[in-house]
């Protein structure tokens, strides 16, 4: 390459760096969420993921989606608490634990009856599958708030939502592919959240 093509590629070398880095900040931006002031100073440990709510019209989903949740915490690094451990405690006290809400299953409750230091409250908003001839638009989307034991506050929240869209040849092979289609965004959706929540005293 000829010198002076070179000079010229370099003058503007910084320009193009500082492109790539706005390029690169903007595909990892974070979703909205809500984070507490100095959540690291909260003494966040042991969260318990209670049962998902679940107010999509597939009802074997909360039980797959509250599975992933905790394999998605640990890894965050907050310890491991057996969802039996959980729910033997709960089915206790609560004959709705199963659809937990803050009101009806409260943190502090839950804190006294696990040692906790935080409470998971997740709901399934939708896990649905929608079909129109040959054109199926499955959609997955929940919410996260996660409230300290010891106040009841929000330490953090959010939620996001995935849409899929499939085309097949027949209704038999459209169905086995959008049935398909639930774990992968579940797995999406736990992705985008998890990067908002800090890392946990293991991780």
């Amino acid at each position: 390459m000829p010198y002076y093509k070179r000079r010229r590629i370099l003058k503007y070398y910084p320009f193009i760096l500082i492109l790539l880095t706005f390029l690169v900040s903007g595909c990892a931006k974070k979703i909205p969420h809500f984070l507490a002031p100095e959540f690291e100073k909260r003494g966040v440990r042991l969260v318990a993921v209670l049962p998902v709510s679940n107010q999509s019209k597939n009802m074997e989903a909360s039980i797959l989606f509250r599975d992933k949740v905790l394999e998605a915490i640990y890894f965050k690094g907050y310890p491991k608490i057996p969802l039996n451990v959980i729910d033997e405690k709960l089915s206790k006290m609560y004959k709705d634990y199963q659809q937990p809400s803050v009101e009806s299953v409260s943190p502090g409750s839950v804190g006294e009856l696990l040692g906790v230091d935080a409470v998971l409250y997740v709901t399934l908003k939708e896990c649905d599958t929608s079909f129109v001839l040959l054109y199926a638009t499955t959609s997955v989307s929940a919410t996260f708030d996660l409230r300290s034991a010891r106040t009841n506050d929000s330490l953090w929240s959010t939620k996001y939502s995935v849409t899929e869209r499939n085309f097949e040849i027949t209704k038999e092979r459209l169905r086995m592919k959008s049935f398909q289609v639930f774990e992968p965004a579940m797995q999406e959706i736990l992705k985008k959240v998890m990067q908002t929540l800090p890392e946990g005293p293991d991780g």
